[in-house]
């Protein structure tokens, strides 16, 4: 943004700079050359314990170990903006400390490149998504580089690389292949299985044999089926988002509160596919309990234990002309005052319990405005199916309609009307719910909208003033259970239920399992094949990687947007020289017919932090001693796991839920030591900046907007027509964005990385503002200045010993930065950096400062501004880099204050303050406080009745 009330400060030099200051200019000279030098020289391959990468590891064997991590990029066009790296920086500048401090640090980074983005833009221009992300991850790391992070470059992969997905296809083979064994509470081969089945040790689980026949009465397709019913990755039909304007499945992330697509704005639509799915559910007390054991921060813990919401009540069985339905519900002391039913719209039962017509008695607020509940029920669920889950969640008006039919509540033995609703999930629960009015506020929206009876079954206190009543309180309108309070009443209900075999206690989860499959062609084959039957055959991992094949046709079949009856076509399945395969899989050559669909994009992130530490490895997905190295267990991470991984609170459930199922499964497998993958989790902030909207209400550029000052009045203008200015996270729908490219060229790397680590603590929003950068660029110009001779280039520092003062503020600087770095809030290391070189340009106005003093200040400088910092590292005389020396230690003896500042008073009003010896007893604070003139005078000719002293606080003389 330019402005009229004039220019800001500019970090170009002029014709009277002195030729050797600290410029834009000197710092892209240092920063480029450092850059050529540290990968010339290899400075941060970090050395395994073993295998291709172990070189050097006889140097470190002895250090600790630290494996520093980001949340990987997905490598946009547009290249990086100034709000991306904040999360880079942050863990570059903490591991440069940790390496100084003398850890063997692993920091490395790679792309998630994969998705629906790069399809959509090869959809568009057709350019095939391996140039286009090939050509984009170039860019990011051309920007990465230019930021001076120092990355282990040879760790660094994109999930796109063959010799990466090869493993993410060995994983899902290795979930393919297992079952969960509920009894030994882990993941076990599906070979066990088949052998206890075989051998009568097992029967089948419930619900997996639906031949009910014996196993050893079962054919082998028969077989086949029930073996495939316990696989942690399995085929099922499921209710999904169907896109038909972008011809495929989409996640819940990928749709908008609205139920449309995030990319394109298409209407989403909920049906039955047949898909892949990994079970996760299994884990699901493991990923709820292991929470307690990792050092995250409370809000994902919490948000993560929401998203599996593990409940404790009652299943129970509600009698209807269509057969029990089935709820769950952790109030089953509340059954007494259920009166009626609400069913989700997909829910299976919902055909055979709507009836052929209306009641006579059916309420008119119950039909829908239609003639039979049929027309009803089809155009509720249609009008359900365009909502997404969270819409139907936070939907304020509660709306549904009468299916025709009535369910027999157990406890009562009345008739109860069943209605369908979108308020009730079939994700959730048995997607059907008891509704209980007087204890739930949807359900009371509902009835009263819907005239429906509200019995109260717990009594409410006297001042309660009306509605549904959440809390505790004696029982009431509920026969037996009348006086009992919640807990009794629970315990109570559920046996009866059981004694009368009505339902029986239960835990449920609002995790459902994970849907895996994508109608797209930009993702991982699977390494599956189908034969006759039409059942999957999992590919023997010699046949690894299922190479995605070369096509200029990338897009899905792709439907009218409101056509919610079409059905996927993927665009794996036009190319049949690919799907029609023949193999021998070990009884001969045969005919298959390969997978069509492909992983989602998340299936690559989920263990990339086990290939970064072995990345050359040809015959395993990880050496386990590497991997026991960097990630097993200690005393300090009970599950072992990434000692720092820092990422967007965006990925708080998905990513982080899916990467630590996957790792336990591993676990489980005997793949790895560790038990979590990210023992500690950060979040960093968002970058934010001003935005400007038109009188359309459309956004504008940024940079072109013209602010002009009028006294008080601040106005804003683009294109001479008037804007409005919002405040908002940056990005490119907002054209609020500044480019680092932009911010390398105005003042270098160093300046940028400088700023975006003092705006904030790490986990904390900040502000951009271009025009205060200028602030980072000259803290940087003046300890430039204390090192160097603007007029000479040489150092002028000095050999003498500094003033006590000096020393002390030295070591209380180097305490302070120290804890700084450790805690991540790098905003305090640079404030008591800022301080110590200003206490040097007071005291050493013409050059001159110690040695003693500038070296130390020089290298807490290096994790945050690194090229300069080496740069005057190697002009004070060392010729090796800094990036392995170690980090300046306070001497314990200097951080005791030798004296303190004490303020005196004279009736409660302030005279003075003194600076006396740390220690000082009562009666020598009194004396010193009587010898100051100011004290002394205010005394003169005054008769002290009484002396107060608080040693090291205050003296006051009430007189």
């Amino acid at each position: 943004m330019s402005s009229e009330a004039g220019a800001s400060d500019a970090a170009v030099a002029t014709a009277d700079v002195p030729p050797f200051r600290y410029t834009a200019a000197l710092a892209d000279q240092i920063e480029l050359a450092w850059q050529d030098r540290w990968e010339l020289e290899g400075t941060f391959n970090v050395p395994n314990p073993i295998g291709p990468l172990s070189q050097g590891f006889d140097a470190v064997a002895g250090r600790q170990h630290l494996f520093v991590m980001d949340m990987f990029p997905y490598p946009s066009g547009e290249g990086l903006h100034v709000g991306h790296p904040l999360g880079f920086i942050g863990t570059d500048v903490f591991a440069r400390y940790q390496r100084m401090r003398g850890d063997n640090v692993l920091h490395t980074m790679g792309f998630d490149a994969f998705g629906l983005p790069a399809e959509q833009y090869a959809v568009q221009t057709g350019q095939h998504p391996a140039a286009t992300t090939y050509s984009r991850i170039d860019v990011f790391k051309r920007q990465l580089r230019r930021m001076g992070l120092g990355h282990d470059q040879r760790r660094v992969f994109a999930t796109t690389d063959k010799r990466y997905y090869r493993w993410t296809q060995w994983i899902f083979l290795q979930i393919f292949n297992s079952f969960y064994d509920h009894e030994a509470n882990r993941a076990r081969a599906i070979t066990d299985l088949v052998a206890e089945l075989s051998s009568g040790a097992r029967e089948p689980a419930p619900g997996t044999n639906p031949f009910g026949t014996p196993w050893g009465e079962l054919s082998d397709v028969q077989r086949r089926h029930v073996i495939d019913n316990h696989r942690l990755a399995y085929l099922a039909e499921s209710t999904v988002n169907w896109c038909p304007g972008l011809g495929t499945v989409l996640s819940n992330e990928e749709v908008t509160s609205e139920g449309r697509s995030e990319r394109g704005n298409f209407p989403v639509f909920r049906k039955p596919l047949v898909q892949w799915m990994m079970r996760i559910t299994a884990y699901a007390d493991r990923l709820a309990d292991d929470l307690d054991l990792i050092d995250w921060p409370e809000k994902v813990r919490t948000m993560q234990r929401n998203w599996i919401g593990r409940s404790t009540g009652a299943q129970v069985r509600f009698p209807s002309p269509a057969g029990d339905i089935e709820v769950f519900t952790t109030r089953p002391d509340t059954i007494f005052g259920a009166t009626y039913m609400v069913l989700a719209p997909e829910h299976p039962m919902v055909a055979a319990l709507t009836a052929d017509e209306w009641r006579p008695d059916a309420d008119p607020t119950w039909t829908g405005s239609q003639p039979i509940p049929a027309d009803a029920v089809r155009a509720y669920q249609a009008t359900a199916s365009t909502k997404s889950e969270l819409d139907r969640q936070e939907d304020k008006r509660k709306t549904g309609v009468f299916t025709g039919s009535f369910a027999t509540n157990p406890a009562t033995g009345k008739q109860i009307p069943v209605f369908i609703a979108d308020y009730v999930l079939m994700g959730y629960g048995t997607g059907a719910i008891m509704a209980v009015p007087g204890q739930d506020e949807r359900d009371w929206e509902f009835a009263e909208i819907h005239n429906l009876p509200i019995v109260r079954t717990v009594r409410p206190p006297e001042d309660f003033e009306g509605g549904p009543y959440l809390g505790d309180g004696p029982a009431i309108n509920s026969d037996f259970l009348n006086g009992l309070d919640v807990a009794a009443a629970k315990a109570e209900i559920i046996t009866w239920l059981e004694k009368h075999g009505w339902g029986q206690g239960a835990v449920t989860y609002r995790l459902r399992d994970w849907l895996f499959s994508r109608q797209r062609y930009w993702g991982e084959p699977f390494p599956i094949v189908y034969d006759e039957t039409g059942l999957p055959i999992a590919l023997p991992e010699s046949m690894l990687p299922v190479v995605l094949p070369d096509t200029d046709d990338f897009s899905p079949r792709s439907y009218p947007p409101d056509d919610a009856d079409s059905m996927p076509e993927p665009p794996l399945g036009r190319l049949t020289d690919w799907v029609t395969v023949t193999l021998d899989l070990g009884d001969g050559p045969r005919m298959y017919r390969r997978e069509t669909n492909t992983m989602p994009n998340w299936a690559g992130s989920c263990w990339y932090e086990l290939r970064y530490l072995d990345p050359t490895n040809e015959h395993a997905l990880v050496d386990p001693l590497i991997e026991r190295y960097w990630m097993g267990p200690d005393e300090n991470r009970p599950l072992g796991g990434v000692d720092l991984y820092v990422g967007g609170v965006e990925h708080a459930v998905l990513h982080l839920l899916y990467a630590r199922f996957w790792h336990k499964v591993l676990y489980d497998l005997g793949y790895v030591s560790s038990q979590e993958p990210f023992h500690r989790l950060v979040n960093q902030g968002y970058v934010q900046a001003y935005a400007y909207t038109d009188s359309r209400g459309a956004y504008v550029p940024a940079a072109q907007v013209v602010e002009k000052v009028d006294g008080a009045e601040v106005t804003y203008t683009y294109d001479g027509e008037p804007v409005l200015r919002e405040y908002g996270k940056m990005g490119k729908s907002l054209k609020n964005v500044t480019t680092p490219d932009e911010m390398y060229a105005a003042y270098g790397a160093d300046t940028m990385r400088l700023f975006e680590m003092f705006t904030g603590p790490l986990e904390q929003d900040r502000p951009w503002d271009t025009k205060a950068v200028i602030g980072s660029f000259r803290l940087l110009q003046r300890i430039w200045r204390t090192v160097i001779d603007e007029n000479t280039g040489l150092t002028h520092v000095s050999d003498d010993a500094p003033s006590e003062q000096t020393e002390h503020l030295l070591h209380k600087t180097i305490a302070a930065v120290r804890e700084g770095f450790e805690t991540l809030r790098f905003n305090t290391s640079i404030a008591r950096i800022t301080e110590l070189n200003n206490h040097l340009t007071q005291a050493y106005p013409d050059g001159g400062v110690p040695r003693s003093v500038a070296e130390p200040l020089v290298l807490m400088l290096a994790p945050l501004a690194p090229h300069a910092a080496e740069e005057l590292w190697s002009r004070l005389g060392h010729e090796e880099s800094l990036a392995w020396h170690a980090f300046p230690e306070a001497d314990p003896a200097l951080l005791v204050e030798k004296t303190i500042e004490v303020p005196v008073q004279v009736n409660g009003k302030v005279r003075t303050v003194l600076s006396v010896p740390t220690g000082l007893d009562p009666n020598g604070l009194e004396a010193a406080a009587r010898a100051d003139a100011r004290v002394a005078a205010a005394l003169d000719g005054r008769e002290v009745r009484r002396v107060v002293v608080v040693p090291g606080r205050l003296v006051n003389f009430v007189v």
